[in-house]
This record gives C-alpha cells, sequence and structure tokens, in this order.
C-alpha cells in the first residue's frame, strides 16, 4: 500500500467549491479564515461540519468536509467495503489511462484514514467516471430494498444491479454532499441519525443535524421536516429548485434499462450446472476467517436473507 506524502493534502482541485479545514472550534473558523467575514465573499451555499470528539487521531487532513461530503456517524461496513475495493482494484481499466498511469491512481483508499474519509474517496471516483452525484450516493447508501414487493419495480431493478458492482456502504449515517451545482443529503436505511430541514419565505433551504442548530425567525418559515430513512434531500442550484426524494430517484432509475439487464445478464445460482469438483469442508475457524475478511456481521450469519443482493 502506497504511503501518503507527508504534511501535503489537497483539500480540493475543485473551480465550484472551497474547503476551508482546521483543528479548532465553530467559533474560531471565522477568526482564522478572514475572507468568511468579507462581505464580498459571496456563496449559494455554505456545509458545515464540526464535532467535538473523533473516532479517528486528530488529524488536519481528517478534518471534515471533504472534497465531495460531510458525515455523521459511522460507516460500520467498513472493513468489508474496503476489502471487496481493494480485490476490485487490479480489473480497473480506462481508455482514458495507460496501464503505468492506472498503476499511479491506485489505491484508491489510502491507509490510516478514516471511515468518513474513505466513502469520500469513493464518491470522488464513481463521481468523476461520469456519474451524477446523488446516482453515486444511491449506488453507495441503498435503500432497503430486497425483499420490499411495494418498491416500484425501475428502483428496485437499479438498486439490485448495482449490487452486482456495489456492497452497501451501511452506516449508521448521516451524508451531506455537493458538487458546486447541487446539495443535499441522504440517511441510509437503518435511519438512526437525525437530519432535519426548513425552507423559509426569503429562499434559503436550512438542514441540520438538530432542529435550532442555525436561529430561524419561526414566521418565516414554510415548510419544515425531516429526512426518513433511505431517503434523499436535493437543492439543485443550477434549477433553482427542492427536487423531492421521488422525482429524483424517477429520473436517475430510469435512464437505462436496468431491469432487462439484469434479466439478460444476471446468474443465478440455481441455473449453474453441478460442479465438477468436491470442495473439502472448511473448519469453524477457517469460516470464520473468511467472514471476517468480508465483513461479514453477526446479521448476516443468523439471518442470511436480509443481505441485500447476495445469496448464500
Amino acid at each position: 500500500m502506497k504511503k501518503d506524502p507527508i504534511g501535503f493534502y489537497i483539500s480540493s482541485l475543485s473551480c465550484r467549491t472551497l474547503i476551508y479545514k482546521g483543528q479548532f472550534t465553530s467559533h474560531q473558523v471565522r477568526e482564522y479564515y478572514k475572507d468568511l467575514s468579507d462581505k464580498r465573499v459571496v456563496s449559494a451555499f455554505g456545509l458545515v461540519h464540526s464535532r467535538f470528539a473523533t473516532n479517528t487521531f486528530p488529524s488536519w487532513r481528517l478534518a471534515q468536509p471533504f472534497r465531495f461530503i460531510a458525515h455523521n456517524g459511522e460507516i460500520n461496513t467498513l472493513q468489508g467495503n474496503l476489502n471487496w475495493l481493494r480485490s476490485a482494484e487490479s480489473n480497473f481499466e480506462s481508455p482514458l489511462f495507460t496501464d503505468e498511469e492506472m498503476d499511479m491512481l491506485v489505491p484508491i483508499v489510502s491507509n490510516e484514514q478514516s471511515d468518513s474519509a474513505c466513502l469520500d474517496n469513493m464518491i470522488e471516483l464513481l463521481a468523476l467516471t461520469g456519474r451524477s452525484l446523488p446516482h453515486v450516493m444511491m449506488m453507495l447508501i441503498p435503500e432497503a430494498w430486497d425483499g420490499n414487493d411495494d418498491m416500484d419495480p425501475a428502483k428496485k431493478a437499479f438498486y439490485e444491479f448495482h449490487a452486482c458492482q456495489m456492497e452497501p456502504w451501511d452506516g449508521p449515517a448521516s451524508i451531506s454532499f455537493t458538487d458546486g451545482k447541487m446539495i443535499g443529503a441522504t440517511l441510509d436505511r437503518n435511519g438512526l441519525r437525525p437530519s432535519r430541514y426548513c425552507v423559509t419565505k426569503d429562499g434559503r433551504v436550512i438542514m441540520g443535524s438538530e432542529t435550532g442548530a442555525l436561529v430561524v425567525d419561526q414566521s418565516t418559515i414554510i415548510e419544515k421536516g425531516r429526512l426518513q430513512p433511505g431517503k434523499m434531500f436535493l437543492v439543485d442550484m443550477e434549477q433553482g429548485r427542492i427536487i423531492s426524494d421521488e422525482e429524483l430517484k424517477q429520473n436517475i432509475c430510469n435512464q437505462k434499462p436496468y431491469g432487462d439487464w439484469l434479466n439478460q445478464y444476471k446468474i443465478k445460482l440455481n441455473e449453474l450446472p453441478e460442479p465438477r469438483v468436491m470442495f473439502s469442508n472448511l473448519s469453524d475457524d477457517q469460516i470464520f476467517k473468511y467472514q471476517k475478511a468480508f465483513g461479514f456481521t453477526s446479521e448476516d450469519v443468523e439471518k442470511p436473507d436480509s443481505a441485500d443482493g447476495y445469496g448464500w
């Protein structure tokens, strides 16, 4: 695994977003970055993240927000996610890069990062391959689709198709994201992190992990609510409007014939011929080793039908 250059980190090379990082309290941000107090500095949006404690060793480059996201919560499937990623990196290819250049791009996620930083790296990779940011968030943090007979077939086909490419990065997690053109948030399917929003008469949209994070005159509020498990909230600043979860996902899920692709190309275990090679039984210790390596949880073992997109 390649080592990160010591003491050097690029917060962002984006022409649409500025990222301010620091290891200080919220009240110190404005004093340290003087341009934030300059009236000539104007932005259509702001994404703020602050926390009192963290489960990683304090580091300037691990301060949030990252290049695409700010994250409240944990990624409890992280080790399994990273193992799958590293096993797939050898298959990465692109007509835009030579083999030598591709070797320079991996590993996508470096060691000694927080779960949030790892997720941001993955979002960056998928977004730079041409997918929209909401599409990427749906791939990585899907709704509870498996076994949901009430879900729209097109949406269910989208999730099933992408489950063959990407395992879920499960929380509890509330993820705020932006690419400079749109800003939004999504809540993982467990729904164990709060995300509350309000819309004011003067055109402001405010979302925070807690009500009252920003003082708002209640008489100016025309709408308020909270993000539901597995749902997404999006403000498209180019269109100048809020796009509902239903409209957003309907457009994304109908961009490609995911259902037809599944019917044509998905290989089902019960359709495979009987194996010609006899497999030796594994001991309990060997099975446990493989389960750990691939990120199995107690729920996966005790309730195998609950694992989205997989059959064991």
